[in-house]
């Protein structure tokens, strides 16, 4: 299965890569220059179809769709696996994680190269396709799982989505889809306050960033 990478900078922060939507084939790498100070996000997009006319790429995907563009400007339409970056200016640490707040779409691994500091390991190498909830799964035409939505995504309540009285990080706690996630995928966040654990901190290091459709296949993004 080829993924299409998606990149997207925030919105105060100058991304001096330029365009960057490709895909990867299974067993393929690339790699993203991300300049220091850097913030942004990185998904996989899958089952995507482009087209190339007039110099112009347009198409669309089945999973972490960013609108008809091969070169992500919005975010991606959830649900989807998401790796988040913050990485520090010189020698000063990088944040990162990644999250099932948006739901699963493909596994996902963050690998630090040569940093100093923790540098653990965040992401999942799980597949939560396999044993999606029937109410938050996404199928294909073919009746397929291709992605697993969130509790928040699905049911729309402040008690899943740590709105209003569920804002503060002590009442709004892991609930039974959360918790499924959570097996699955440890080293990732499975609710929006689950961050106390799952985001990483490391500095001056490279990032292997590894999307995979199973235990045995990957694609590597660097």
């Amino acid at each position: 299965e080829t993924i299409w990478p998606g990149i997207i900078t925030k919105a105060d922060h100058n991304d001096s890569a330029g365009d960057i939507g490709f895909p990867l084939q299974p067993g393929q790498t690339a790699s993203y220059p991300a300049p220091p100070g850097w913030s942004g996000r990185i998904w996989g997009r899958t089952g995507c179809t482009f087209n190339a006319t007039n110099g112009t790429t347009t198409g669309s995907c089945q999973t972490g769709s960013c609108g008809t563009s091969l070169n992500c400007t919005t975010p991606s339409s959830p649900p989807n696996t998401i790796a988040e970056f913050t990485l520090g200016d010189d020698h000063d640490l990088d944040f990162y994680d990644v999250s099932l707040v948006d739901g699963f779409n493909l596994p996902l691994v963050v690998s630090p190269l040569n940093g100093k500091g923790n540098c653990s390991i965040a992401g999942c190498d799980g597949d939560l396709r396999q044993s999606c909830p029937q109410e938050l799964g996404v199928e294909s035409d073919h009746d397929r799982v291709v992605a697993c939505q969130s509790a928040c995504q699905v049911f729309d309540s402040d008690e899943y989505c740590c709105r209003g009285k569920y804002s503060d990080p002590m009442v709004c706690v892991a609930n039974n889809y959360s918790e499924a996630f959570k097996q699955v995928c440890p080293a990732a966040s499975s609710y929006a306050l689950d961050d106390r654990t799952t985001v990483m901190t490391c500095s001056a290091s490279d990032y292997l960033i590894t999307f995979c459709s199973s235990r045995l296949n990957f694609r590597n993004f660097l």
